[in-house]
């Protein structure tokens, strides 16, 4: 559907603009809006490669495993149904550190992995296990520590104090997150 909205809503700005004269506009607007994507994408992958830089030498050392030992308590509790699913348990706390470092793009195809994985043990093909509904919703919600992705696009463009948003990020992930998960976990038993 998108496909066919925004290739119309281009042609008829385009049509509009010839109309009422207003090409030259168009074609400004055209050219900065260019610019500035250019400007906000180079900002975009200076961070995701800082970021999956630190990540790759977190991985080397035993930064990650202890992570992920502190996590296990958590994904213990908030995944019952995996206690024998070494690998699901081990992609979901990948997943969850990325999150909580702010490395969305890192942290999408870990989370691919691990629906994948819990899809192999899922006995119904056709619908969500609790694991892999707990497991979208603590994605949804993603606690960031550091949430790169805002700071880079406030950076781009020019903000006075880009990091001041780092205290509302937590408070807004850490509400979602507790809301989500209770609210998830209560459904489950009712639905049990």
């Amino acid at each position: 559907m998108l496909n066919i909205l925004w290739p119309a809503f281009i042609i008829l700005s385009y049509i509009y603009s010839i109309i009422s004269g207003k090409i030259d506009e168009i074609n400004n607007g055209l050219f900065e809006s260019l610019s500035d994507t250019v400007e906000l994408t180079l900002t975009f992958l200076g961070t995701i490669c800082l970021w999956n830089g630190i990540m790759q030498i977190a991985k080397n050392t035993s930064l990650i495993e202890k992570m992920s030992k502190f996590l296990q308590p958590v994904i213990n509790f908030l995944f019952p149904d995996l206690k024998k699913n070494k690998a699901a348990k081990n992609e979901i706390s990948m997943n969850m550190i990325a999150n909580i470092l702010g490395l969305g793009n890192a942290a999408t195809p870990l989370g691919i992995k691990a629906m994948q994985t819990m899809q192999k043990e899922n006995t119904k093909k056709d619908t969500l296990s609790n694991s892999m509904m707990m497991f979208i919703v603590i994605n949804t919600a993603s606690i960031q520590l550091i949430p790169t992705n805002v700071i880079a696009i406030r950076t781009s463009l020019n903000s006075q104090n880009p990091t001041s948003i780092i205290l509302p990020v937590w408070i807004a992930t850490i509400v979602a997150a507790v809301v989500g998960i209770v609210l998830t976990k209560i459904l489950i038993k009712r639905v049990k």
